[in-house]
């Protein structure tokens, strides 16, 4: 098999599985998460249903079709850090450079919404969220040596996850986001 033949496989797997779930969240953001079956994301992205989920283990996973890649991000920013550089100095950058393009997203607002007024959904997102943290607490333990379960590692990844969250509401997020990181490498302080 040749390397070409494998890019175009790819390439064409990639393109299959951003369709469906650009058809999955348009489905939901017109009709309502509830009001749309799986079927009809296939019907809608022009695959069978057993395709559509060899691309996504559910319908939940649909709505948050990039984050099987972002916890992979996660932990290869811990691992693959430059040398020197701290792991949450890593992840500051990290979280500066991914996400305030996902926050200007136009349809941002009608995502968040859709998945605040969907209990199915705030339920896998909160379990997605859970599942990160454990995954990028093993890869901040494995930097410093720890076991894999240790507790201060995944309370640090925890806060690191919920800083998107936290600063959403701020005017200057990238700033929110730097007081944050601040907050966990140096301690709190009272404000004066």
């Amino acid at each position: 098999m040749t390397e070409q033949t494998v890019g175009r496989r790819a390439r064409k797997k990639a393109a299959t599985r951003q369709a469906i779930a650009d058809a999955a969240l348009r489905l939901f953001l017109e009709r309502g998460y509830d009001q749309v079956s799986v079927r009809d994301v296939a019907d809608a992205a022009d695959v069978s249903p057993p395709t559509l989920f060899k691309h996504f283990p559910g319908k939940e996973a649909l709505v948050f079709d990039e984050e099987r890649d972002r916890e992979a991000e996660l932990v290869a920013v811990v691992r693959d850090r430059q040398t020197g550089q701290s792991v949450l100095d890593a992840l500051r950058d990290y979280v500066l450079r991914t996400w305030p393009p996902l926050e200007d997203h136009p349809l941002r607002a009608d995502f968040n919404r859709l998945v605040d007024t969907t209990p199915a959904l705030r339920a896998y997102a909160e379990r997605m969220w859970t599942r990160h943290a454990d995954a990028l607490g093993a890869a901040i333990a494995a930097a410093h040596g720890a076991p894999p379960d240790d507790l201060t590692a995944r309370a640090l990844a925890r806060f690191v996850l919920d800083i998107p969250a936290l600063a959403r509401g701020e005017t200057d997020r990238p700033a929110a986001v730097a007081a944050i990181f601040d907050i966990l490498t140096r301690g709190w302080r009272p404000p004066s």
